[in-house]
């Protein structure tokens, strides 16, 4: 009798320690209430079409849902399996992969990338010796982003990752963080060499598989017989969003080519909190997980942070993670962004918390405030209208760029014009990293195209030209001439920021 009672004790003893557990981990009535509240208050605010999101606590997930449409002209549901890219969240996948490697023995934080892929190469000669894996994985080896020359490139990723070093860096080596994707594709060339397969066989291998993620995929093209997948939008000018054609991710890409869903991202965060033991070993060394979430360069605030982000006082960036304080609590955070979706995970180590967004619209804020939303009921944070604090920022900041505009089309009024004859512009001009751009004069227009880019300039003053091409910022072009007189160079100022010599 006495070892019945001892048996019955034990037994009730561990279910209720099971049912505390679930009840410290599971989201209960009033908490998943306040999140639905949360996230459908977001959608309302953002105009977005749908999201996804997972939350997940200590070593469970508790919520999985979708809200909203994958697509505003099906009205299809978003689901926790509908398919998003998750953009430049793929980063910590890659770098993930390198710290399991760092652990063989098959590479080293600080390896030159020349040890894995000969044939990279930056300008600057020093920056070039002194280069680490490292610093390809922390933007800071002094080049900025260049994406025009990735974005619907014609080039394939080792010719994109030549012409790079043909670039003038922009920082001195180490001093600053300059957000460079096509350094993640070097870092992924060389998780590639250094393992002796491709990159998403690597991740497919030892990542995917293990932690489960079925539905995880590393093209658009892999994705396309799926029917629950979330179509990409955009808003137009009354705030209605509406759909555009999804970015073509045809090439697995280490900087950003992921495709997945909140199920799958669940168990990504889950992994990255907990570090998920196969055969009683973790799939990476605490030391080199925690290496990948430590701060490796300091990131510079400018206006537009602080006030997105008001109860930062500081932010860094580690290994495909941004690296940040709010109201005491330390945060990993990343964000992907690509034509009509925006990703973010959030992750509250010490809390062990994480948490997944996805949704389908272009350059929303969404993001950002949904995630502080969240963190705010799950951490009983004080109160604030996020959802209006990311607004406010945002206005601030459009504001401050039509004050620019203002200026810049004051200057347009002066009653100048062009110091030579429209024909005197026209030619074909040079870059070592860019390649040819023609300017050819049409109808007695200019007509400025590079590969699939093509626009008629519009003068501004002197010999500065608009170039009306948005996803290049629509950058001023500058033509200069040379002692003759004659127009010798053009500048793309933006997103190339850089110089063309004219071949007469």
């Amino acid at each position: 009798m006495t070892s019945r009672m001892s048996f019955s004790i034990r037994a009730l003893w561990v279910v209720l320690v099971l049912l505390t557990q679930l009840t410290s981990c599971r989201a209960d009535a009033p908490e998943a209430d306040a999140i639905k509240t949360a996230v459908d208050d977001a959608l309302q605010s953002w105009h977005v079409p749908g999201v996804a999101v997972a939350i997940v606590r200590g070593e469970e997930i508790i919520y999985l849902k979708g809200h909203g449409v994958r697509s505003v002209e099906d009205r299809a549901a978003v689901t926790p399996d509908t398919l998003f890219p998750i953009a430049s969240c793929t980063k910590s996948f890659t770098t993930t992969a390198l710290a399991m490697l760092v652990d063989e023995g098959k590479l080293r934080w600080d390896d030159p990338p020349r040890k894995f892929v000969p044939y990279f190469r930056l300008s600057d000669p020093l920056v070039d010796r002194e280069v680490t894996l490292r610093d390809l994985v922390t933007h800071r080896t002094g080049l900025r982003d260049h994406y025009m020359l990735w974005r619907r490139s014609p080039w394939t990723q080792e010719e994109i990752i030549r012409r790079v070093g043909r670039l003038p860096l922009d920082k001195p080596f180490r001093s600053a963080f300059q957000y460079q994707s096509t350094m993640f594709t070097v870092a992924g060339f060389a998780a590639a060499k250094a393992s002796g397969m491709p990159w998403e066989d690597l991740v497919q291998k030892r990542l995917l598989d293990p932690l489960d993620m079925k539905a995880t995929r590393f093209t658009t093209k892999a994705i396309e017989k799926v029917a629950d997948k979330a179509s990409p939008h955009r808003l137009n000018g009354d705030n209605r969003p509406y759909t555009i054609a999804p970015y073509p991710m045809e090439v697995p890409e280490p900087a950003g080519s992921i495709q997945s869903n909140v199920r799958d991202l669940s168990k990504w965060l889950l992994f990255h909190l907990n570090n998920k033991t196969i055969d009683g070993k973790p799939l990476v060394s605490p030391r080199n997980l925690d290496e990948t979430h430590t701060s490796q360069i300091m990131m510079h605030m400018d206006a537009i942070d602080r006030a997105l982000f008001p109860e930062t006082n500081r932010m860094s960036y580690g290994m495909g993670w941004v690296i940040q304080d709010h109201f005491g609590h330390r945060l990993l955070q990343h964000a992907g962004a690509i034509d009509g979706f925006r990703c973010h995970f959030t992750m509250v180590p010490r809390s062990r918390l994480g948490i997944v967004l996805l949704c389908n619209l272009h350059h929303s804020r969404m993001n950002i405030a949904l995630s502080n939303s969240l963190l705010e009921i799950l951490l009983k944070l004080p109160h604030r209208d996020w959802n209006r604090t990311v607004a406010e920022a945002a206005r601030r900041d459009r504001a401050e760029a039509d004050r620019e505009e203002l200026e810049d089309r004051k200057r347009r009024l002066l009653p100048t014009r062009p110091t030579r004859e429209l024909n005197g512009y026209a030619g074909v001009y040079e870059h070592p990293a860019y390649g040819a751009v023609r300017v050819s004069l049409e109808s007695g227009r200019l007509i400025w195209q590079w590969h699939r880019y093509s626009a008629a300039l519009v003068h501004c003053y002197y010999d500065t030209f608009a170039l009306p091409i948005e996803i290049m910022g629509e950058p001023r072009v500058v033509f200069a001439l040379d002692a003759k007189g004659v127009v010798a160079r053009m500048k793309v100022l933006g997103a190339m920021g850089v110089e063309f010599e004219r071949h007469r």
